[in-house]
């Protein structure tokens, strides 16, 4: 148990945010794993242990405990569009998205990761890996449409305020989100979004929080970022050597 390194991620039970703690706690040759939730009712979704901290990152003074003697975070919080209600699917149309009050990517994406980057620097934490979103090159992208959130603007703002902030640093700007097995895929690193006109734009969640946690392993992954896309299963060999996937990648943002 000497001296392993202490990981906290947060947005921990988010879909994603709850593999890689998953993940995390499984590997415990490998890591001190730690969550960070926003509702006590998220912490007993993955499982109420000790080490999940509550709080609330558009307020650094309550992720600042939780940063304490880590060695890196993972930031895995994001705003999330609900449809509002009224939608009748059987009328035909589209149903349309807002954001909670107080729960816009502004507050979310934008100050709420810069938040824990600030915090995160000021305890001396050596790597930070952000989980952002392909389509931040393109300001007309129709997510930003959702609830008028814009949500990829601020994203990508949080993204270069990472890479701008002098910690060591990997941001993963996935595809579209797959709830499919991980493990079973050739994955895919890309930039500036030219993954997005390929038919390989996606990519499992399981996949991502296994890129979470290997990023943490290579300092291949170090000062980088990367669009992150798969092949179809069954059309290719599964990726297992990671940092070969790492040393692929070349562009600091």
């Amino acid at each position: 148990m000497a001296n392993l390194p202490t990981v906290l991620v947060t947005g921990a039970s988010g879909r994603t945010g709850q593999i890689v703690y998953k993940k995390l706690k499984e590997s415990s040759d490998k890591f001190v794993g730690k969550g960070f939730v926003r509702t006590p009712e998220g912490k007993e979704k993955i499982g109420g242990e000790s080490d999940v901290f509550i709080g609330d990152i558009r307020d650094v003074d309550t992720i600042t405990p939780a940063v304490q003697g880590i060695d890196a975070l993972v930031i895995l919080t994001s705003a999330v569009p609900k449809m509002k209600p009224g939608f009748d699917p059987t009328k035909g149309g589209r149903p349309e998205f807002m954001f909670d009050d107080g729960q816009y990517p502004e507050q979310v994406d934008w100050i709420g990761q810069k938040n824990q980057i600030d915090a995160a620097k000021a305890a001396g934490v050596k790597h930070i890996v952000l989980v952002g979103s392909m389509g931040g090159t393109n300001p007309d992208h129709p997510l930003n449409k959702l609830g008028n959130g814009n949500i990829l603007v601020w994203k990508r703002k949080a993204e270069q305020y990472l890479a701008d902030s002098g910690t060591p640093y990997t941001i993963i700007r996935a595809g579209g989100l797959l709830d499919k097995e991980g493990g079973a895929r050739e994955l895919l690193v890309g930039k500036d979004d030219e993954l997005l006109q390929t038919d390989t734009k996606t990519v499992p969640r399981a996949d991502v929080a296994e890129v979470c946690i290997q990023a943490l392993l290579f300092e291949e992954a170090k000062n980088k970022a990367f669009d992150l896309g798969s092949k179809p299963e069954g059309t290719s060999s599964p990726t297992k050597d990671f940092k070969a996937l790492f040393s692929q990648v070349t562009a600091r943002f």
